[in-house]
């Protein structure tokens, strides 16, 4: 009898540490995408939010995959003259399947709207495109596998001259709809707009001329650390509090007693390898991009840079 209730402890300590065990995604994923166009692409979000996980959940693995494509919509639009004539901004139809195929994701985080509006004050025919291009995008997703998928709202934009009262009226509504879909679609939804608006208002009590991105688009390192605090805070995790990238790095490694300058150095020089060659590998239509290198190159970068990484995530502060 003893025997028995000792087994039964047991199955239960078991079975309470695997339901106890925080973890920022599903049990067994590991591939973690990001889709989007050449704000998600910059990647300084991607980094910052890849750089915390791995510093709070050393015993985690994660590939973090950045495929953001600069000028791309989901709506399938380009306005006439777009890049004084060049080329016309990239369709994400034209090359999901193929990033699906060679990344298998089973976390993807999309970010669109920011160009689907093409700049100009609201349409219904554009804002169809842009709700059509969303629902196709989630129904590639899951026919692809993917076990979650989260849509992030566009990034504030800041016109030079209307501030607020510009072309971010047009991405007020489009967040409303995609924040909206979380009750009439059951999506998950991280809102990375109105805390980047909130913020700005806030700011320009105080200061009339603060800018999060000098071209009203590009957000800065602080405009890319809100979007990764929005994400990271829809993750569960508590940044609110975090003024900066930094700081939450340095909270969080502090209390597990590893290095966090050297987690986002390694971190962000990973990134700036992989996303180009992903890029290169899974082919696109957008000229004028950074030539990456060829997959088994990148890889053994990659597998390299882990391993430095790994050493730095278990590595105690002060040792070598």
């Amino acid at each position: 009898m003893k025997w028995v209730l000792c087994a039964v402890w047991l199955l239960t300590g078991l079975l309470l540490t695997e339901i106890t065990t925080a973890r920022p995604f599903p049990r067994r994923a590991h591939r973690i995408l990001f889709l989007g166009n050449s704000i998600t692409y910059a990647g300084t979000y991607v980094a910052d939010i890849e750089a915390y996980l791995l510093a709070k959940y050393p015993k985690l693995t994660y590939e973090f995959i950045n495929v953001g494509l600069p000028s791309e919509t989901v709506s399938g639009l380009s306005e006439p003259n777009h890049a004084n004539g060049r080329f016309p901004r990239p369709d994400l139809h034209e090359r999901l399947d193929r990033v699906l195929t060679q990344t298998r994701p089973d976390v993807v985080f999309a970010c669109y709207g920011m160009n689907d509006g093409i700049y100009l004050p609201l349409d219904e025919s554009r804002f169809r495109a842009y709700r059509e291009g969303m629902k196709w995008l989630h129904t590639e997703l899951k026919k692809a596998g993917a076990r979650q998928i989260v849509f992030l709202t566009p990034p504030v934009h800041d016109d030079p001259q209307l501030g607020l009262n510009g072309y971010n009226r047009t991405l007020d509504r489009y967040s409303e709809w995609l924040l909206a879909q979380k009750d009439t679609l059951a999506w998950e939804v991280a809102d990375v707009h109105f805390p980047m608006v909130r913020f700005l208002e806030n700011k320009r009590q105080s200061d009339p001329s603060f800018k999060l991105a000098a071209d009203g688009v590009h957000p800065g390192e602080l405009g890319h650390w809100l979007m990764a605090r929005a994400v990271l805070g829809y993750l569960g995790e508590k940044v609110a509090d975090e003024p900066t990238a930094q700081a939450a790095l340095e909270k969080v490694a502090s209390a597990k007693n590893v290095r966090a300058d050297e987690i986002r150095r390694l971190v962000g020089q990973r990134q700036g390898v992989m996303k180009d060659a992903w890029l290169r590998a899974t082919g696109h239509k957008r000229p004028e991009m950074a030539v990456g290198k060829p997959m088994p190159e990148a890889r053994t970068l990659y597998n390299e840079l882990e391993r430095q990484i790994r050493a730095v995530r278990v590595a105690k502060k002060g040792r070598p």
